[in-house]
């Protein structure tokens, strides 16, 4: 419903924030992490999860996408709820939290609080596959840090062409001339395409 807000920090601590978006308040639940990121500012933006139960719907935010879609896969496994999820997020950084599930290690996540060694066991049955194939770059993903060939592919695949095509297009056009603005590039890739 919300993929994120952009607004003034009206109120901060380490478990939430009040973010002003157009003159309305929202309480936002954040991890630790989150909050080391922006603690120094006074506008930020906020990658929201709503999470809905019968008796509440709630907010979480994050600092970065890829932390929003860590935490999603992580509330994702049964048993691990989104306070739990959040708890995770605030014991250790999203890459650390990544590797400990794609490389098995149990001990450390049995260490964070409330999660027993079954939970650490289930977490990294159900989520090391679908992270390894998302590998570690989708954490650092985000709209902004797409480079002018990636922002190009991204476009013409949401266009409707063949990834593959459509790459292969992109790196032709690369070769003859690389200083092209991502709107250059998807015009001389749509002629070719």
């Amino acid at each position: 419903m919300y993929e994120y807000f952009n607004g003034k920090l009206t109120y901060k601590a380490p478990t939430h924030v009040v973010i002003d978006v157009s003159g309305i308040g929202y309480y936002v639940h954040i991890s630790l992490y989150t909050f080391s990121q922006i603690k120094d500012q006074e506008n930020c933006k906020l990658f929201i999860s709503l999470q809905v139960r019968e008796d509440s719907h709630t907010l979480y935010g994050f600092a970065t996408e890829g932390e929003k879609k860590l935490f999603e896969n992580l509330i994702s496994v049964s048993g691990i709820g989104p306070n739990t999820g959040r708890m995770i997020l605030s014991s250790n950084t999203p890459d650390e939290i990544q590797s400990a599930i794609v490389n098995g290690q149990v001990a450390l996540i049995q260490k964070i609080k409330g999660i027993g060694p079954k939970t650490a066991q289930r977490l990294i049955l159900e989520l090391q596959d679908k992270l390894k194939k998302q590998g570690f770059e989708a954490l650092a993903t985000s709209i902004q840090s797409q480079s002018i060939p990636d922002e190009a592919l991204s476009a013409l695949v949401m266009l409707g062409f063949n990834k593959a095509a459509a790459e292969k297009v992109l790196n032709t056009i690369l070769k003859t001339d690389s200083n092209l603005s991502v709107e250059d590039m998807i015009k001389l890739a749509l002629k070719r395409l």
